[in-house]
């Protein structure tokens, strides 16, 4: 594979796409792959172009770049296909927050769990299907690597309605919650030894050592000492389940009952409402300012992001291993989790692919909130597999936030207010709106 084909799918989330192709561009190896960049903006796809050959040009690359609207034109023969796909793109997003906000929900990032991470899921099967569709007919043999949102749902849907194999997960959030770790606690992140698993945005950092050293020592003394750590969601679950969980607390809050249904707790813990809506807006100030750039000869900066697919990318091609942590199928990974469902865990990559390795068992209190997770999860991905709108209510029922802040009733006539919201969006068996 001396010029891998890795095809961009959502090319025109031109920030993300710019910081992957930084990372590729890194590697002497790679400088001189085959980009396809696909999108059904025409304006942002030529953006992603531009931006692909002024960064190619920064890292001293030669790759041969294409833009494409058709999918299937870009996927032929690819090695690598990277998902980047928002459904909806802004719109969708403010309704996943203003709908439920009328009735009292609160929300922070809203793309995971809840009412907007059901939902963005629901809207994005329509296209995942597709995807595997086009995929399974013109490169059957490439390697899926998906970042939208929700992901451990995307990637349930994406296996048990295409039947492709080659599909994993990828995040950022395990890396950088480490890497913060280590720089709080004065430990240099490259001799750091560490191992974590769960599930998307709740996994947990099961070892933290360095010389043998258990780092949670540190960690412990820190928060003894400083009030204002002890005002983080995620230190405050820390504290009391024993095990520091992978994502921010803005995230965290949001996969558990007890934090975002009590003013209370919003103010103690400083969480804050409807923060994704703020990150919507800087992205896409960044896109046009990228954008303008390109159009008016100016500087773009050129960083490395240090993303997953980039370094897996590079172990295939150039079988250098490497350990990565990916969402991938619970096929005895995790043994107190339910099979089948996705869980986040080790990955080995080197030039005979990406293979997850086996966690055992997770201690018991973390696996529990980890089943509830996989438990919504589930109920969304059987809703669109199984045509059964109940299974929408039935996710929203279970899924710990919204139970802890609604009345049944009420979840129900939220989720009857969303279908009306994304009707366009959804498959057509799943638009119907239903009495208890």
């Amino acid at each position: 594979m001396t010029a891998p084909k890795v095809v961009l799918v959502g090319a025109g989330s031109v920030v993300f796409t710019q910081g992957l192709l930084a990372d590729l561009f890194s590697f002497p190896e790679l400088r001189e792959a085959r980009i396809a960049l696909h999108d059904i903006d025409a304006e942002r796809l030529a953006t992603a172009e531009a931006a692909t050959r002024y960064i190619a040009g920064r890292r001293g690359a030669r790759p041969e770049v294409s833009a494409h609207t058709d999918r299937r034109t870009a996927l032929a023969d690819a090695d690598f296909v990277l998902n980047l796909v928002q459904i909806g793109m802004n719109e969708a997003t403010r309704t996943d927050f203003d709908v439920p906000a009328r009735y009292g929900l609160s929300q922070t990032i809203g793309d995971t769990l809840g009412i907007g991470g059901i939902f963005r899921a629901l809207r994005t099967f329509p296209f995942l299907r597709q995807l595997g569709e086009d995929i399974g007919a013109v490169c059957p043999e490439a390697w899926l690597l998906n970042y939208t949102n929700p992901m451990a749902m995307n990637v349930q849907y994406l296996i048990g309605a295409t039947g492709l194999q080659r599909v994993v997960g990828l995040c950022h959030s395990v890396h950088w919650t480490l890497h913060d770790l280590c720089r709080l606690v004065g430990a240099p992140f490259d001799e750091v030894v560490y191992t974590a698993a769960g599930v998307n945005h709740q996994a947990w950092v099961l070892r933290f050592e360095h010389d043998g050293e258990n780092l949670y020592e540190r960690l412990d003394a820190l928060i003894d000492a400083d009030p204002q750590l002890r005002r983080r969601a995620r230190v405050d679950m820390y504290r009391r389940l024993g095990y520091y969980p992978t994502e921010t607390s803005e995230h965290s809050s949001e996969y558990v009952p007890w934090y975002l249904g009590r003013p209370a707790e919003i103010e103690r813990l400083r969480l804050p409402v409807g923060a994704y809506l703020g990150i919507v807006d800087e992205n896409l100030a960044a896109y046009e300012k990228t954008r303008d750039a390109l159009a008016t000869g100016g500087e773009l900066p050129v960083e490395g992001t240090m993303e997953y697919a980039p370094q897996i990318i590079h172990s295939i091609v150039t079988g250098r291993p490497r350990t990565v942590y990916g969402n991938v199928p619970n096929r005895g990974l995790i043994e107190n989790l339910p099979d089948g469902g996705t869980v986040e865990v080790p990955c080995l990559v080197d030039g005979a692919g990406i293979r997850p390795t086996r966690a055992g068992r997770l201690p018991a209190q973390l696996a529990a909130l980890n089943r509830a997770y996989l438990g919504v999860n589930d109920l969304v991905v059987r809703a669109a597999l199984e045509d059964e709108p109940r299974h929408i209510r039935h996710a929203a029922m279970v899924d710990p936030a919204t139970a802890a802040a609604l009345p049944v009733e009420q979840i129900w006539d939220l989720c009857d207010d969303m279908v009306r919201a994304h009707s366009a969006l959804l498959q057509p068996s799943l638009r119907t709106t239903l009495a208890a």
